[in-house]
């Protein structure tokens, strides 16, 4: 059966350990779902700061990574020594998230990023937010000819229309996320295929020991 999965890191990763409460190996969990479901290619939709990288949304579905990270390094060592302290932490905790991702492509994962905005909620707050819900669901619709069970690794309810019609599609659609962070009406619609990630850890704790 031709399988394939799609990663909301937004969603399954928010807060990383801090959240969790425990530290994802992404190299195991990449091993995990290929040896379990036998999965061909997994796609990850994340967002990445880029501090006025030249990205060309009309050109590119997806951020040059490899070319971010250069721009990124570059900042910081031809101007690092004219920024305050703490702007040049905030530049290299968002160059660390980029050879993060640079990590997780090089395990083999097939990566879909998003510049990160800035809105404001109604009191004036700034949010900060990638957007991936749609490019998600679009790849998920477009990609339809090329899967017969898709795993899909996110909780949020806005997915739900998608998945009903992959479902009507006659796909076989399993939702593997995190029970607390999982929409309720997206639960009632795996029913028996929704597996709580939490139930994982053993398989896919990071050991820092090693």
């Amino acid at each position: 059966m031709r399988t394939v999965a799609f990663i909301d890191a937004s969603n399954l990763f928010y807060g990383g350990k801090k959240s969790l409460g425990w530290s994802i190996d992404y190299k195991k969990l990449l091993a995990y779902l290929k040896e379990k479901y036998h999965v061909k290619t997994v796609y990850f939709f994340g967002g990445a700061e880029i501090h006025r990288f030249p990205f060309d949304y009309l050109k590119h579905d997806t951020i040059p990574i490899e070319e971010l990270e250069r721009y990124l390094s570059g900042l910081i060592r031809e101007r690092g020594n004219y920024m305050t302290e703490a702007k040049l932490l905030l530049l290299d905790r968002h160059l660390r998230r980029v050879r993060f991702y640079l990590k997780l492509k090089s395990f083999g994962y097939h990566l879909i990023l998003k510049p990160v905005k800035t809105y404001e909620d109604e009191d004036g707050n700034p949010i900060r937010k990638a957007n991936c819900d749609v490019d998600m669901a679009f790849h998920l619709v477009r990609s339809i000819e090329t899967f017969d069970r898709v795993l899909v690794l996110s909780g949020d309810g806005d997915f739900l229309p998608v998945l009903k019609f992959l479902r009507a599609q006659k796909k076989q659609v399993l939702i593997l996320a995190r029970g607390p962070r999982t929409a309720r009406e997206i639960k009632r619609f795996a029913g028996g295929q929704f597996l709580d990630f939490e139930y994982l850890r053993k398989y896919l704790e990071f050991d820092e020991n090693i």
